[in-house]
């Protein structure tokens, strides 16, 4: 049993992970519409903070494969867990200091096993359920890449012939909605992320008797994500809204929808996915769509990169965090 102190510091850090993840990931859900001018900056920001807070609150599959998957909740000290927490929240600030569109979800992850291995070793992790996570983690870009790209060449094939001052008209208004399903499926994603880390410390502390998500967590970690996202990610706004291709309202349109719906079939089935891989690659695949050759592949390059070095470098600082509070301590 855990003094209450610890678990409200536990508690407080896995929030703040969440407040960074809110504006870190805001770009996901906006910054098509914003890049297009379907959406003023603020309007875009208010829509993203309040259906990602509806969003978390849609459910807990994805928070019980977090909270179950990688190690047992039993076996998850606030050592571990304050390491990982502070490994995923370094990382993601780095990365959002360069506009880099890394993945919040692969930051948290790669943290919660540098704490694990450095709290009792490689062994006490559960490595068959981490690469069942890290597949889906894979699988979703490659899946939004493709579906990006059929999604475009659908909505090429239907308006041909259409002026394009119409169909930008069309698509702008279009965006709005495609905005708001992008925004309620970030939600229903990555806060449950944060909901399934807090709820192992409690039942690691006896605190709860089973893996069940209270309402208090739900509320706190959706009204922490929605916090950070009306702060925005400007940074990341600039690199997922015109540094990848020139998005017109129809790309926009193509791309928001794409990635919305497989995030939220991820989130219907338990899978933690990277939101902003899916975003990212959904972009990637519209552009390629539209024209392969106007999609700046440097940056694209520069993001897949991001994509295998996030869980390495957050596990890493993990560990190093871990050494220096053992020290401390």
């Amino acid at each position: 049993m855990y003094s209450i102190g610890i678990i409200v510091v536990v508690v407080l850090l896995a929030l703040a992970f969440d407040y960074v993840n809110g504006f870190h990931d805001t770009a996901n859900a906006i910054a098509t519409s914003v890049s297009t001018k379907a959406l003023s900056p603020r309007t875009a920001i208010l829509i993203a903070a309040t259906l990602n807070f509806l969003g978390a609150m849609s459910g807990t599959a994805v928070a019980e494969t977090i909270g179950k998957n990688i190690v047992a909740p039993g076996m998850v000290t606030p050592m571990v867990i304050i390491s990982a927490l502070i490994g995923a929240i370094f990382w993601n600030l780095f990365t959002w200091r360069f506009g880099i569109p890394s993945s919040s979800s692969h930051a948290l992850i790669g943290g919660l096993i540098g704490g694990v291995i450095a709290g009792f070793g490689a062994s006490f992790v559960n490595w068959h359920g981490f690469l069942v996570i890290l597949t889906g983690l894979i699988i979703a870009p490659i899946v939004g890449l493709a579906a990006g790209s059929l999604v475009m060449t659908l909505l090429f094939w239907l308006f041909k012939g259409t002026s394009p001052s119409r169909i930008n008209n069309k698509f702008r208004k279009l965006q709005v909605v495609s905005a708001c399903m992008a925004s309620f499926a970030h939600g229903s994603n990555d806060a449950q992320k944060t909901m399934g880390i807090i709820t192992m410390i409690l039942v690691s502390s006896s605190l709860i008797s089973t893996f069940q998500v209270p309402l208090w967590v739900k509320v706190a970690c959706a009204g922490a994500m929605a916090a950070g996202t009306a702060v925005g990610g400007w940074r990341i706004i600039r690199t997922m809204g015109g540094k990848i291709f020139r998005i017109e309202p129809i790309n926009g349109f193509a791309a928001d929808f794409t990635s919305a719906v497989v995030i939220f079939s991820a989130s219907h089935f338990g899978a933690p996915v990277s939101t902003t891989h899916v975003v990212s690659s959904s972009i990637m695949g519209v552009g390629a769509a539209k024209r392969l050759k106007g999609v700046r592949w440097n940056i694209a390059r520069q993001i897949v990169i991001a994509w295998f070095v996030t869980i390495p470098s957050s596990a890493l600082v993990a560990i190093l965090i871990y050494k220096l509070l053992a020290l401390l301590v």
